[in-house]
């Protein structure tokens, strides 16, 4: 007759400390099997790139109607140059596809990540669908239409022209304008960091030898309060950036040759003064 056999516990597992011990492991081994296969599968873990953002730079929903407070709207031009303004209604309907939006009572949007609304599809609730884009994907929109610009008026042009017509100054001409003696004349350029024709007002006024102070709109509030004071004292409300004062003139948009006859007349001035 065949001997029946009899499954043992290996020596030393017949204790009850020693039997939960084995399942924990074994419970342990099963769990962490899953997470292993995942990590293989998943190649962005090995070189240490997240699949998905980061949580410091994930945005909370934003609710935007044509009653929202604290805008600040950005859209593109055809030309490529960024033009804001504070009310929906005052983005043309050409151009309501994408507008960048920034609430300027909140910091969330001014980062490497913005929102980004499309204005031509209404919900039935009043409100318009916004969605995140990187920053650097927004700002190349611009930086696209002005290369295409530029090859449909030139192919393998020089960089575009300011907004009066002139080409921003640089290099031999730009030293030519430099003065030997620190200058009186001061301004100031209210702007953002992406946008073009506010770099090329400052430049361009530095290049006059003008004492140029930037001020950042998106980052300060104090900043958008003064700019807003200066153009509702002109009956300028609602414009675009950038907005220049210089020695009390103001001036929207970058345009060179009233810059340059405003700078010359503060010079005069000053000079008049002094004398």
């Amino acid at each position: 007759m065949a001997r029946r056999s009899r499954w043992r516990l290996p020596r030393g597992m017949g204790h009850p400390r020693a039997w939960a011990w084995a399942c924990r492991a074994s419970a342990c081994l099963l769990a962490a099997l899953p997470a292993a296969c995942q990590r293989h599968a998943d190649p962005s873990h090995d070189v240490g790139s997240p699949a998905t953002p980061p949580p410091s730079e994930a945005l909370p929903p934003l609710s935007l109607n044509d009653s929202s407070p604290n805008l600040l709207l950005t859209w593109v031009g055809d030309d490529g140059d960024f033009h804001v303004v504070e009310r929906i209604d005052g983005v043309p309907a050409e151009h309501r596809k994408q507008v960048r939006v920034v609430q300027t009572d909140r910091s969330a949007g001014t980062g490497v990540v913005v929102y980004v609304a499309d204005l031509e599809q209404k919900r039935a609730d009043g409100s318009y669908a916004v969605t995140t884009l990187p920053r650097a994907e927004w700002e190349k929109l611009g930086a696209d239409r002005r290369k295409t610009r530029l090859e449909q008026v030139a192919p393998g042009a020089a960089p575009a022209a300011g907004a009066g017509g002139q080409a921003p100054v640089t290099g031999e001409a730009q030293a030519a304008n430099e003065p030997s003696a620190p200058s009186a004349v001061s301004a100031i350029v209210y702007g953002a960091d992406w946008c073009k024709p506010c770099h090329d007002a400052e430049r361009y006024l530095r290049s006059l030898g003008v004492a140029v102070t930037k001020k950042n709109i998106e980052e300060s509030r104090a900043a958008q309060a003064e700019m807003r004071e200066k153009l509702t004292r002109v009956n300028r409300t609602g414009a675009g950036i950038p907005v220049i004062d210089v020695m009390g003139k103001i001036f929207v948009g970058y345009s060179p040759g009233p810059l340059k006859q405003a700078v010359d007349a503060a010079r005069h001035a000053t000079a008049q003064k002094r004398g």
